[in-house]
């Protein structure tokens, strides 16, 4: 039972992967994967890595947890596998896309087309068990996500993060901004759409023009 890390990341975040705290993470999540129902399912933990080759990262999305209903996590924040119901938060993604960029409300909320543009989806925490929301909190996930974050903001430039919520933003203290455009909203949940804190962000427009300036493709959101 062993998780595969695509090899540009896995040399990119090599010194990571040695440290005392990962071998403990490691273990924590294959005793939860084998005696727990977890999610995503175990060759999907990496998926936001394995999706978004490292040369090709333009753009970085936080999320917090992966989603903890039945087959609903798919290894990519935000994104659901094809057959499965939208969440609110993508909802709500979704609607900001339609309303920013005047495109068609999407069939499915997977997410892969993004990942394969470039887009690193990236939970801070990339396990949950099944019913039980942030479970797997404190095991080391987010220290992990951390050296992540801090790896991207040395080692690329121009990249575009997009922080969404407060725990996202937290994260940011880690991002270089004279290097990187960081662009911050409220959260895509129900709870802070409806306070007036998502709508409205742009964020997918400013993405896109942030791109284009550096000379680089757009996202095809």
């Amino acid at each position: 039972m062993e998780l595969e890390l695509a090899s540009d990341w896995k040399e990119v975040l090599k010194e990571e992967l040695k440290k005392p705290y990962f071998k403990d993470l490691m273990d924590f999540v294959k005793y939860e994967y084998e005696t727990q129902t977890c999610y995503p399912v175990f060759e999907d933990i990496y998926k936001a890595f394995n999706a978004c080759a490292f040369e090709d990262l333009k753009v970085v999305i936080l999320g917090q947890d992966p989603y903890h209903g039945k087959d609903q996590a798919d290894g990519l924040c935000f994104s659901v596998r094809e057959d499965v119901p939208l969440p609110r938060s993508l909802r709500n993604i979704f609607k900001e896309i339609e309303q920013d960029l005047n495109r068609d409300f999407p069939e499915n909320g997977n997410l892969t087309c993004w990942a394969e543009q470039g887009v690193l989806l990236l939970n801070a925490t990339l396990t949950v068990r099944g019913g039980q929301a942030g479970s797997h909190q404190r095991k080391g996930w987010e220290k992990f996500t951390d050296g992540v974050i801090e790896k991207i903001s040395e080692e690329k430039n121009g990249v575009v993060f997009l922080l969404w919520g407060g725990q996202a933003q937290k994260k940011g203290a880690k991002i270089d901004t004279d290097k990187h455009v960081v662009l911050t909203s409220g959260h895509p949940s129900p709870l802070s759409a409806n306070r007036g804190y998502w709508f409205g962000n742009k964020h997918f427009s400013k993405t896109n023009a942030v791109l284009k300036a550096e000379g680089k493709k757009e996202i095809i959101w």
